[in-house]
């Protein structure tokens, strides 16, 4: 008997415009002859699920369910491809732990943890991974650039603390740059990190689990025609994304181990995409942060990565559905 799966997207941030993209993807690509998905659309004016003929229903929160033409449909589990708020940061995952509906991604812990990219590290590091020198600002306990600037060598990255898709980033290599990238930082969260810039190849990898086993995918380099890896250029083409790496055995190695160390450290679950500098010099990789729900539109990573594995599409999210069950 088919399984009913909910297929969750949209958010509260202005990262839900990569959602409904990654929910186009998976969409396509889950299995008709094994699975009934119906596409929940969560925004600020309601959480909803639009039939075929154009009607919206809303989700009863109660139970996480619908109703259509007046039979009431549960599900067996949920497939999130919400990023940000509130499918990244664990909200919705401890909904649906006290509802009891299993669900592919990180838990709730998890969720939470690795959404805030200054904890992630802390712990990567506490864990024994290399992660970049940082400094930790909020909103509501100004500091002076002057005192950032002794704790950190420039160039440094100004992040949000908590999000994705590289919103509201910037690098910075003067001084006299500081207090603007910070400024546009804080429009778009009340947490900045700084984070020294750490000069090597970019790589980032997908890690998943199936049949209980840790499943590295093969990784990708990034060669930003920018600066750095922002938005424009995740999105918009400014870069050039090579799937697999053209890396030496050895480099290659270090990665997958690193990233597979990370996955078991943080206790992830589904699938996740790891971000690293592989700083040659000292040979180490230096871990950047996790994306519990990482981007899956055409133009994402992931799926390339699952292709490169050999892998159809069809089959990878069905063996994510598969171990959440």
């Amino acid at each position: 008997m088919k399984k009913t799966i909910a297929l969750v997207t949209g958010g509260y941030s202005g990262e839900s415009v990569i959602s409904y993209k990654t929910a186009v993807t998976i969409k396509n690509n889950i299995d008709p002859e094994k699975w009934i998905c119906y596409t929940i659309d969560i925004n600020p004016s309601g959480w909803f699920y639009i039939t075929t003929g154009g009607e919206k229903i809303s989700v009863d929160k109660n139970d996480f369910s619908i109703t259509e033409e007046g039979e009431k449909i549960y599900f067996d589990a949920v497939l999130i491809g919400l990023h940000g708020t509130p499918g990244e940061d664990g909200k919705l995952q401890g909904y649906f732990d006290c509802l009891g509906i299993r669900y592919t991604s990180c838990n709730a812990a998890t969720s939470a943890l690795t959404f805030n990219k200054r904890y992630t590290v802390a712990v990567a590091a506490f864990g024994g991974l290399k992660v970049a020198r940082s400094v930790h600002l909020f909103k509501n306990t100004p500091v002076m650039v002057s005192t950032v600037l002794t704790a950190l060598t420039l160039p440094v990255f100004v992040k949000p603390n908590n999000g994705g898709s590289s919103i509201g980033m910037s690098k910075v290599s003067e001084a006299n740059g500081m207090q603007e990238a910070l400024d546009k930082a804080f429009t778009v969260d009340d947490q900045v990190l700084v984070e020294e810039f750490i000069r090597g190849r970019e790589f980032t990898i997908g890690v998943f689990k199936s049949g209980g086993n840790v499943i590295a995918l093969p990784m990708t380099e990034i060669i930003s025609k920018k600066e750095f890896f922002d938005y424009e250029a995740k999105y918009d083409g400014a870069s050039e994304e090579i799937t697999p790496a053209i890396a030496d055995p050895s480099i290659a190695a270090k990665v997958t181990e690193a990233a597979k160390k990370a996955y078991d450290i943080f206790n992830c679950n589904g699938v996740v995409r790891i971000d690293f500098i592989y700083e040659e010099t000292s040979g180490y990789p230096y871990m950047l942060e996790i994306n519990t729900v990482p981007g899956q539109s055409e133009a994402s990573i992931i799926p390339k990565q699952v292709k490169a594995m050999g892998w159809s599409l069809q089959e990878f999210y069905s063996a994510l559905i598969e171990e959440c069950l």
